[in-house]
């Protein structure tokens, strides 16, 4: 309906005209329906709305509480992990007092030493040999080269520290004396 219609429509029904005609009795039935439709589709629009917000909100407070919970449940993992190191450190602890009072302390170094190595085995930890083998930074830390008859360049020529790996990772790198190229 144009705007001069709805113009003459609106004068009519103040009563400032005559009667509306039959047309124009229609256009505005038809406007009433479209309105009516309208404010229906409003409603439902905001309800949908209202509902999806809701779901929103749920989840993302689901999501607040998961991630409080995952974050308690590492605090805990972490406190049982330490509980169980400290524990194996205070049995070696231990043994060095028992090293220490004993009259051959030989024997209680002994004693502590195999400790050690069992902890460390349970743990799946090897410690490498590097002598003879060509440096690898991801396993060797040189301390410094040196030229050295009968080796190769970048061969090792001796170990300070023994690297260690748990699996495939590397703890600690072996402390490593590299050998260079003479100059001749």
């Amino acid at each position: 309906m144009s705007k001069k219609k709805i113009e003459d429509v609106k004068k009519r029904s103040l009563g400032k005209t005559k009667t509306l005609s039959e047309e124009e009795n229609l256009d505005l039935k038809n406007l009433k329906k479209n309105i009516i439709n309208l404010k229906k589709e409003v409603k439902k629009l905001k309800d949908e709305l209202k509902d999806k917000t809701d779901k929103l909100l749920r989840s993302y407070a689901d999501f607040q509480n998961y991630q409080k919970r995952v974050e308690k449940d590492l605090i805990v993992k972490e406190k049982e992990i330490k509980k169980e190191y400290i524990s194996e450190i205070i049995d070696v602890m231990d043994l060095l007092k028992k090293a220490y009072e004993d009259k051959n302390p030989k024997h209680g170094l002994k004693l502590i030493l195999g400790r050690l190595e069992e902890f460390l085995k349970k743990e799946k930890i090897k410690c490498y040999d590097s002598v003879g083998s060509k440096f690898d930074h991801r396993l060797h830390h040189a301390v410094t080269t040196i030229e050295k008859n009968g080796y190769k360049d970048g061969e090792i020529v001796e170990e300070i520290k023994k690297g260690f790996m748990m699996e495939d990772v590397v703890l600690r790198p072996a402390y490593v004396i590299v050998a260079k190229k003479q100059k001749k």
